[in-house]
């Protein structure tokens, strides 16, 4: 039996009948970290000692009998979620040495459920980017072939979970990022409802848009851990009173709606071909499939850059140098400020921040910004009477497979792009999964599940229908 290759089930099943320890199996992990992680760079940092700490205090929880479905499964971290005591850098040279002083709200749910945590994984630069080549710690490679990227920003999640390197793992979803590296890794990513589970102690990029969720090897795994990870949280004004509840629901008679800007030019014909195919196995199994409309879909890449970079500009304010993270000195309070975020922040950081500065500034704001914020209102509107027709929305998760290492790198533009189909749907706080359902060569495609507010019960529902056809 190789234990890394266990699904969370099957792991619980496997420490229930005493077939092996917590700590067999987060050595097994740890084992495998050792030997493929270099390649891959999908983990920051290893915490070996907490997490064989936290194996053994699983285990004795287990051999006491009251254990839960998490209890001592081994799982990873993206490097923006804060875990009390150890590193938290969100991949920037401004927090390299930055030690979290608190638990997020999700890993203290994970810790009381008994999870053993592995460690923290790679990511764009505080989340900003589609395929983990911001970092400034180096790209972390896809599983299927290295040459490729794995997506982003929660691109280390995602490898981690591809090449059994971690059990499932934690990401978090801004316009796009946990759906994507799941599809271009070949797992399941689900992100929530905007305020089903808490943002406390996930480092903001922008606040009315991030999301945390979880990165799996099934559909099962998913729901197991978004059930843990919801919920209100007194720390998150934004969070709702969400308990999850299984849904019986069948494709029978499904009404699923496909969106056809979502099909129009520079998607790869192959990807079209994958996911035009399962909605017709969809349709072989008794689901309505009708074609609908999101007209203002063709406005919510630019209506995210504006919005997303305003509030990037507002949160990054605070690495200034001078409570936390890099401080540069300089010759007045100033030029540490300058110096420190100058040294600090890479790239694309900057551009957001500078992006996002203009478009609040006097005699900007309601050109741009005011003027997204109403768009955004036309897009949750398109989806609301789109939901009246429909049950679920059934699209492409990204318009093409893992590209190259460096092919997009030099032209921004281009990159925003692998978040055309994932990012309006993040503008109306709803929720999607993504669903491997093919390959391109040895490159995966991930299935783009859309639901209404709250519905991740459906959407889980139906994902594990067609995870099984």
């Amino acid at each position: 039996m190789n234990l890394t290759e266990l699904t969370i089930t099957q792991a619980h099943n496997g420490l229930k009948n005493k077939e092996f320890s917590s700590v067999d199996l987060t050595k097994a992990y740890l084992e495998k970290i050792k030997k493929s992680d270099k390649e891959l760079n999908a983990f920051l940092s290893v915490t070996e000692e907490l997490a064989l700490s936290q194996a053994e205090s699983a285990d004795k929880k287990i051999n006491s009998g009251n254990f839960g479905e998490l209890t001592g499964i081994p799982c990873a971290i993206k490097d923006a979620i804060l875990v009390e005591g150890q590193k938290c850098t969100a991949a920037s040279k401004i927090l390299e040495n930055y030690v979290a002083p608190y638990d997020a709200t999700v890993i203290q749910k994970l810790k009381k459920e008994g999870t053993v945590i592995l460690g923290k994984t790679n990511t764009d630069e505080f989340t900003m980017g589609s395929s983990t080549e911001n970092s400034a710690f180096g790209v972390t490679k896809n599983p299927y072939d290295k040459t490729r990227v794995a997506g982003g920003s929660s691109g280390g999640s995602a490898a981690a979970v591809a090449a059994n390197e971690a059990c499932y793992a934690l990401g978090s979803d801004t316009g796009g990022s946990i759906r994507q590296p799941a599809s271009l890794c070949g797992v399941i990513g689900l992100c929530p409802t905007y305020g089903s589970v808490s943002r406390y102690g996930l480092i903001a990029h922008a606040s009315s848009l991030d999301q945390i969720g979880p990165l799996t090897k099934n559909v099962e795994d998913a729901k197991i851990v978004f059930e843990a990870i919801s919920g209100k949280d007194k720390m998150d004004a934004t969070s709702t009173d969400y308990k999850f509840e299984e849904a019986k629901v069948e494709l029978k008679g499904l009404k699923i709606g496909v969106p056809k800007e979502y099909f129009a030019k520079g998607i790869d014909k192959e990807v079209e071909k994958i996911i035009k195919n399962s909605i017709k196995k969809a349709q072989d199994q008794g689901a309505k499939i009708k074609e609908i409309s999101l007209p203002s879909s063709e406005y919510a890449l630019a209506c995210y850059y504006i919005i997303g970079p305003a509030e990037i500009s507002a949160n990054l304010a605070r690495f200034d140098g001078i409570k936390y993270g890099l401080s540069v000195d300089g010759k007045d309070l100033l030029d540490v400020y300058l110096k420190s975020k100058g040294h600090g922040f890479g790239a694309e950081v900057k551009r957001r921040i500078m992006i996002g500065t203009y478009v609040l500034s006097s005699g900007y704001y309601d050109a741009y910004y005011k003027k997204a914020q109403e768009v955004r209102q036309f897009i949750r509107q398109d989806f609301a009477k789109a939901f009246e027709k429909v049950d679920l929305i059934f699209c492409p998760v990204s318009p093409f497979p893992a590209f190259k290492i460096g092919e997009k790198a030099d032209d921004p533009i281009s990159m925003y792009l692998a978040d055309i189909y994932t990012i309006p749907m993040k503008l109306a706080g709803l929720p999607g999964i993504s669903l491997p359902v093919g390959k391109i060569g040895e490159l995966p495609v991930g299935l783009q599940i859309i639901g209404n507010h709250f519905q991740e019960n459906k959407i889980l529902a139906i994902a594990e229908t067609i995870e099984k056809l």
